[in-house]
């Protein structure tokens, strides 16, 4: 098959690869017919992660058709058309039973990203995330393994095309659970750190909770006009404004600041040179500057969500300003399972559109091009869906966006 393999720092090819198989007798072979190209998936790509191993097999945003299950699959059927949330849950285990799906005890074998030792046990496996997180091979490709079959696949409606089902593998949960830890509810005044995927689709999520207020701060103009024009966010740019907290404070009644700052950016945040310099050193693993203005832009007694992937030391995290406020920090990763059931019929009723962030759909075989050009936000670049089999950027499009009938969506076998 066709997959999408790392082979160093900005350094990723389409090549083909051995066809996935049945390795227990719980898994189940998707043929992938949508998959997307996350703001995640850029910390690998930079080579950001540890233990990213030449040849490994990206992505880990992908929907697709079942074409094989093993033998101790019952929930899950050959045919079945389903989305794959990227935490690999057993369902059994004790954070499983909490529906704290991103804490699965059994699945990684690794350690994760954090550097205390004793974390026993690591968090859950990831698809195309590294061997920090299980080392499973990922769904920027034709075919992939879906481990524990009965658990980890969601079935999609029939009249739900690929294209406003394939964000329910990460970036929408991840949304919607930043919102909620950020307790956002009719009358809310919220800030939002970072208009990438993320943080456009919290801000959607925002208003349909009933947030009054909503700024976003980021540096990219383009999507922070998309941003105002959709969900009526107030942009700030922060290559234009030094201080975007000050911005905000002075922007909320009494000068108080917002209730919630949700961090959609996380650990490649631009940080100060001091920052720089002890990352370059090894020193550092993130910067602390999106948190240090969340802690500054929230009133007393608010709350700081962070969606944004960190990893290592934070220089200069000012916790005692933290404590002072009375802050809560509610963060980790999306317990997607858990949300499912509850964002699938916002979409199918029209009240989340998660499709409308996407800007290109690109050949499978166009993928290290949709790297860069997501990379370096090219072409106003705000999300790029990849579809293996397609012919050309036209046919990716055609066949995502189209409403399924049983095959419309599959690439040649």
């Amino acid at each position: 098959m066709k997959a999408l393999t790392y082979h160093g720092p900005h350094n990723v090819r389409v090549e083909s690869v051995p066809d996935p198989i049945i390795e227990q007798q719980d898994d189940i072979i998707l043929r992938i017919t949508a998959t997307a190209i996350c703001g995640s998936d850029l910390h690998l790509y930079h080579g950001k992660i540890p233990k990213t191993e030449h040849g490994d097999i990206f992505g880990h945003e992908f929907m697709g058709e079942v074409v094989e299950v093993g033998r101790d699959v019952k929930n899950i059927q050959k045919g079945e058309r389903v989305v794959i949330p990227f935490v690999i849950a057993c369902g059994s285990c004790f954070f499983c039973q909490q529906h704290q799906y991103s804490a699965c005890e059994t699945t990684n074998a690794g350690r994760g990203a954090s550097l205390n030792k004793k974390q026993i046990p690591p968090p859950a496996a990831l698809f195309g995330y590294s061997h920090l997180y299980g080392g499973v091979p990922g769904g920027q490709a034709e075919y992939v393994r879906v481990p524990k079959g009965d658990v980890n696949p969601f079935k999609v409606p029939q009249l739900l095309s690929d294209d406003k089902a394939l964000f329910l593998s990460d970036i929408l949960p991840t949304a919607w659970q930043a919102a909620k830890n950020a307790e956002v509810k009719k009358g809310s005044r919220i800030a939002i750190y970072g208009a990438g995927p993320v943080g456009l689709l919290t801000a959607a999520c925002a208003r349909l909770l009933g947030a009054e207020q909503i700024f976003m701060v980021d540096h990219n103009d383009y999507r922070l006009r998309f941003a105002e024009e959709r969900y009526g966010v107030i942009p700030i740019n922060f290559d234009k404004h030094d201080d975007p907290a000050e911005v905000i404070i002075e922007n909320t009644p009494g000068n108080r600041g917002v209730d919630a700052v949700i961090d959609a950016v996380g650990f490649e945040a631009k940080g100060s040179t001091t920052e720089t310099v002890l990352t370059n050193l090894k020193l550092e693993g993130s910067s602390g500057k999106v948190l240090r203005q969340s802690i500054a832009a929230v009133r007393r007694g608010g709350i700081v969500s962070v969606p944004g992937v960190y990893a290592g030391f934070i220089h200069g995290f000012l916790f005692g300003d933290a404590f002072d406020k009375g802050i809560s920090f509610r963060m980790g990763q999306t317990h997607v399972h858990a949300w499912l059931p509850e964002l699938l019929p916002l979409i199918e009723q029209g009240l989340l559109k998660p499709e409308e962030i996407v800007t290109h759909y690109l050949p499978l075989e166009d993928a290290a091009r949709g790297y860069e050009m997501f990379d370096k936000r090219q072409d106003d670049c705000r999300k790029i869906i990849l579809v293996p089999g397609a012919q050309s950027p036209e046919a990716a499009r055609a066949s995502v966006t189209a409403l399924s009938n049983g095959n419309i969506n599959l690439p040649p076998a």
